[in-house]
């Protein structure tokens, strides 16, 4: 059995610290400097990960390459099997055009495009978060609002920073159930602790959508229903991930906040904008009165607040009255998802569905703890096959499909568009779970951990900047979390702090990474036809990252003091 050392060169850790982490400066260099591909640039990345664990931490050259090999399958079971089959029935909808009759009743909820960014990128794209990930939600809520007159530089702007609060609960609950499988940790308490802390983002970022189309003005008409949205959201995600489903906690959120966020629109009055649309050429349309966050990034200044189906500059658009019935079908998928999982939760359902879970250790693979000397968990596969995630979200899209009458020739179809558009994902993110294993079970993420521990008070400050980095230069909170959960993990336990909460401190800080990434940058320009503008965009964004990071940031610290720490309890 190979047991790695934490200090294997020269018994320092921290030179040995600065070797374990070449795989991650190779990484994070090519993907976030050179700009190469993310599949090529994770690539590299795990052959310097198994170089440096064969010459340096003295691991055989068969365990290394094994250890990669079952972090690639877990890369595609559960995790791919989960998004593949969650974008699956989002693909169906696009494809019968339910999809756009949902659009449709978004935008008519109001002809106010404060409220609309709101309601478009920050209810449905949580929705859209929920089911699909991976820049769906910044692609289809950019177009979305432009269709309702937003000028394309804000579309992308409030999009991108739409998508933060419900990341970590995204694709069904992917990042979190990465965390908790990579570390060991009970998901329940990831989830929970996750769930006490980016509602608090949830809470905040809806008044600062309504900031950035109106500035100053649209806080003081429409806070409150902005406000209202954002706290419903964030009680239905905290009771959610707490005590019902990790995997329904952004659909449950989404649904809570868009309801609630109606019933105040039509109990309170909410004066409309006064000033004229402002064109795409002008320095900002609402005047003085606008403030920092309502101007563009470039040529884009306008709120263009007109009705929904009007343009700025783009005329009116006929308006497509859809039946209750079709209203209603464009929702079934999602009724559908919830009865499923809710109904998986049964005790007699949740156990007959366990039978289905086959739990081995993985040949050949005999590594121990640095630490503890036991047998590493990661170690062990679970092929549970059964009660998967991705398998309940497959049972969802047979079932949407029978109860929609789609033909079984459409729903293939639509699963064939689905993997050929989620290639690229697959393959970057196998490859990059296989270098989260090979650095966790040769030891260079425990020596990471253990010398990053050394930063003692300031540990679970800076918790959620590793998280951010990780999203930003991956533009996946999965993918920051299998690079960096054990090393949370790792070092909270030789600090003294509970693992729990900087594990989840690295998925909740990631999440405000994800408005920086060059993926979301790049998928949003696409969108808008912003293509080369990505600088612009990043520019827009980036101050309000950093400010929501060192929100976290505080809040997290906060949590592991007496302050706050009463969060964290049960």
């Amino acid at each position: 059995m190979f047991q790695p050392v934490l200090d294997p060169l020269a018994g320092s850790l921290g030179w040995s610290s600065l070797v374990a982490a070449l795989p991650l400066v190779v990484f994070f260099v090519l993907l976030g400097v050179l700009r190469v591909q993310a599949w090529l640039s994770a690539l590299a990345a795990l052959a310097s990960a198994v170089l440096v664990a064969v010459a340096a931490y003295g691991m055989p050259v068969g365990q290394s390459l094994n250890s990669a090999v079952l972090g690639a399958l877990f890369g595609l079971f559960p995790i791919m099997w989960i998004v593949v089959n969650a974008l699956w029935v989002y693909q169906m909808t696009v494809d019968t055009g339910h999809f756009e009759t949902l659009r449709r009743s978004f935008g008519k909820l109001s002809d106010d495009q404060r409220l609309q960014a709101v309601i478009v990128a920050f209810c449905f794209g949580a929705l859209l978060e929920a089911l699909a990930g991976f820049g769906a939600p910044v692609a289809i809520s950019s177009v979305m609002l432009i269709a309702l007159g937003f000028q394309p530089f804000k579309a992308a702007t409030v999009s991108l920073v739409a998508n933060t609060a419900p990341v970590a609960f995204g694709a069904m609950g992917t990042p979190v159930i990465t965390l908790s499988e990579l570390t060991g940790l009970p998901l329940e308490d990831v989830s929970a602790t996750v769930g006490r802390q980016t509602p608090l983002l949830a809470a905040v970022v809806p008044v600062l959508l309504v900031f950035l189309v109106d500035g100053r003005r649209g806080l003081r008409q429409t806070w409150w229903p902005a406000l209202a949205c954002g706290l419903s959201f964030a009680v239905a995600q905290f009771v959610t991930s707490n005590y019902l489903s990790v995997q329904l906690t952004d659909v449950v959120a989404a649904l809570v906040s868009v309801g609630v966020l109606v019933l105040v629109m039509r109990t309170t009055n909410i004066p409309a904008p006064a000033h004229a649309p402002a064109s795409a050429e002008d320095g900002g349309g609402a005047g003085s009165d606008d403030g920092p966050g309502s101007g563009s990034g470039g040529t884009d200044a306008g709120t263009g607040t007109g009705s929904a189906g009007t343009g700025t500059d783009t005329g009116t658009v006929t308006e497509v009255r859809d039946s209750r019935r079709a209203a209603l079908n464009a929702y079934l998928p999602y009724a559908v998802i919830i009865v499923v999982f809710a109904v998986s939760q049964i005790p007699p359902v949740k156990a007959v569905l366990e039978k289905g879970a086959v739990l081995f250790d993985w040949p050949g693979l005999d590594v121990a703890d640095p630490v503890t000397g036991k047998p590493a968990a990661s170690t062990v596969f679970n092929f549970n096959w059964l009660p998967a995630t991705g398998t309940m979200l497959l049972l969802s899209g047979l079932l949407t499909a029978a109860l929609l009458v789609i033909s079984p020739r459409v729903a293939v179809r639509s699963y064939g568009r689905t993997l050929h558009q989620l290639r690229w994902a697959i393959l970057t993110v196998a490859t990059v779970l296989a270098l989260a294993y090979v650095m966790n079970l040769s030891g260079q993420t425990s020596t990471i951990g253990h010398f990053i521990a050394g930063a003692g008070p300031a540990l679970a400050f800076l918790s959620p900047v590793l998280g951010w980095l990780g999203v930003a230069v991956t533009g996946s909170d999965t993918s920051a979390n299998a690079l960096f959960g054990i090393l949370q993990v790792t070092a909270a336990k030789n600090s003294g702090y509970a693992p729990e909460l900087l594990a989840a401190a690295n998925s909740s800080g990631g999440v405000l990474g994800k408005m920086l990434s060059p993926q979301n940058l790049a998928i949003a320009a696409a969108a808008t036809g912003l293509g080369g503008r990505e600088p612009e965009l990043l520019r827009k964004v980036v101050g309000w990252s950093l400010a929501l990071l060192l929100l976290m940031c505080v809040l997290v610290f906060l949590q592991s003091t007496s302050v706050l720490g009463w969060m964290l309890l049960s």
